[in-house]
């Protein structure tokens, strides 16, 4: 049986907003940093990957935040592989503040796909079962996002920032698209307190604009994000009053 990946980090002023919790785009840039350094551990990183012609790509992101992590505070991240079947994998995260105390849980769904074909592989063909630890983060269920009436549409350009080394949009600018998409007055009196994110297809990182249809309804709000008529994601966000 593999373990789970433990690493220790100090949230720095940079990573964080104008109100010292940290950053959405930092928040998932350092889930998927965990979760890539402990896939290539592994055997099953971006290494094996290149080598094979094969990549990881993510379905869906749920992330519950308990307590923000704030400027300055020692965090302990933890991930793991909790489960698999024949084409989906998937993978937990914790963030625990200095005391211990359980700020960020998270959720992820992936599949592994031929770069030539762009069609799922079968799991047992590349990752052992034996990596695998029984044990979920965060026990959600990855269902279809129900759809919404838009109250409004914001527009979005790709930066050349935005872009990975793979060459594609980086998976945490969907959670930047959305967050700020809500509008500042709106973001300056709330607080994110979960974030789901379900992913349905690439957008190229020379995209001119994207759209983000958007509606809050209270303390929720959700987001599609989309290219012409072609939907790319779906995002959930539930926030709290400052």
């Amino acid at each position: 049986m593999s373990k789970k990946l433990v690493e220790k980090r100090t949230l720095q002023a940079y990573q964080c907003d104008r109100y010292g919790n940290v950053r959405p785009l930092i928040l998932m840039n350092e889930l998927q940093s965990i979760a890539d350094r402990h896939a290539e551990h592994l055997g099953c990183g971006r290494t094996y990957c290149l080598e094979n012609n094969v990549g990881w790509v993510v379905m869906y992101y749920l992330v519950d935040i308990i307590e923000l992590p704030r400027e300055g505070e020692e965090l302990t991240f933890a991930t793991w592989p909790s489960c698999q079947d024949a084409l989906r994998a998937t993978r937990d995260f914790e963030i625990h503040g200095a005391d211990g105390r359980l700020m960020v849980r998270a959720s992820s769904q992936w599949i592994l796909i031929d770069m030539v074909r762009r069609r799922p592989l079968p799991l047992a063909n590349h990752l052992s079962p034996d990596v695998v630890v029984p044990q979920r983060a965060y026990g959600c269920a990855f269902e279809k996002f129900p759809d919404f009436e838009t109250n409004k549409t914001h527009i979005m350009k790709c930066r050349f920032d935005d872009i990975d080394v793979n060459q594609h949009i980086n998976n945490a600018v969907y959670a930047v698209w959305a967050t700020e998409s809500v509008g500042y007055v709106y973001r300056s009196a709330h607080k994110l307190r979960k974030i789901d994110i379900c992913f349905k297809k690439e957008i190229s990182p020379d995209t001119p604009e994207i759209c983000v249809d958007v509606a809050i309804d209270g303390l929720v709000s959700r987001h599609k994000i989309r290219v012409g008529d072609t939907e790319h994601a779906c995002v959930i966000c539930h926030w709290e009053n400052m």
